[in-house]
């Protein structure tokens, strides 16, 4: 399966998002980690394709996005931006590749640009990281922020708690926002923060913010695709922001049990997916085995 050229949707840029930002029509992103869930959003309409640290639990069956390392995202960027022909793409900067120093984060939004592929970087944080967005912002690569629940800093949260539900909290949120604005990022991902904050932190700033868990009246969302389309077996743990669209899952258990059967059965493969001999051929085929003494 390759990368279709028939191609009606014009490629979304940073003015393409910026336009529907002020158009207030929502921007729609999603998660993707290989060539085929990119493919399918691509052609869906997605207007950004994230290419999201999520993918060390999803595709890598790790514990959290904190194993995940650059050479992994590098190599997932560079196969989601084979299929991804519109929609613009934007590659996670994992846990350990940018915190240490501004010029360690542009090396690596260097790589997951060049490398991989992709428009822009994402990386988590508020004010203590604006010096790092700066700095990769003013090499010419774009910067979405992450502020709000930050994944890759859970142990020093707490684990995976809503932020930004009393007073003081709700200012951090906001303040980290603008941070993230001032230092360049053109817009930010709010995580897991009461739906009246996130709303207001959005009427508040000049770029868009792309909601997770952080209610509607954020300038767009984005959710995981594995988790939205129910690509996982009955009983897995869903955060309660996600909303199941499909049941992925359930079709290809469903496909596998019947081919397996046909299978098992003799009844796969049939005529109609088999390549057929002439009649003649086959006789003459048989007559060479024989007389060959095979």
């Amino acid at each position: 399966m390759g990368a279709s050229d028939n191609n009606l949707r014009k490629k979304v840029t940073i003015n393409t998002l910026r336009t529907l930002h002020q158009k207030q029509e929502p921007i729609t992103m999603i998660t993707a980690h290989d060539f085929p869930s990119a493919h399918v959003a691509d052609a869906a309409g997605m207007d950004m394709i994230l290419v999201g640290d999520s993918l060390a639990m999803v595709a890598l069956g790790m514990q959290d996005t904190s194993e995940v390392v650059l050479e992994e995202m590098v190599l997932h960027c560079r196969s989601v931006s084979r299929a991804t022909k519109s929609a613009f793409t934007v590659g996670d900067l994992p846990m350990g590749s940018y915190e240490i120093a501004p010029e360690q984060a542009l090396e690596s939004a260097i790589r997951v640009v060049k490398e991989g592929r992709v428009q822009g970087v994402k990386l988590e944080g508020g004010m203590e990281m604006a010096p790092t967005i700066e700095r990769i912002t003013r090499a010419g690569i774009p910067v979405l922020g992450h502020v709000g629940l930050t994944p890759q800093r859970q142990n020093a949260l707490g684990g995976f708690r809503v932020q930004g539900k009393t007073t003081v909290g709700a200012l951090k949120v906001l303040e980290d926002a603008l941070a993230v604005q001032a230092a360049g990022c053109f817009a930010v991902v709010l995580e897991a923060v009461p739906a009246e904050v996130a709303s207001l932190v959005t009427k508040k700033l000049k770029i868009p913010t792309i909601g997770i868990g952080a209610g509607n009246g954020c300038s767009g969302q984005v959710l995981v695709q594995v988790d939205m389309s129910g690509n996982f077996p009955p009983g897995r743990f869903l955060p309660k922001f996600v909303k199941q669209y499909g049941d992925v899952w359930g079709e290809s258990f469903k496909a596998l049990e019947t081919y397996k059967g046909e299978v098992k059965s003799r009844s796969y493969p049939g005529p109609a997916h088999t390549y057929p001999m002439p009649r003649e051929e086959m006789n003459e085929f048989e007559r060479l085995v024989e007389s060959k003494g095979v």
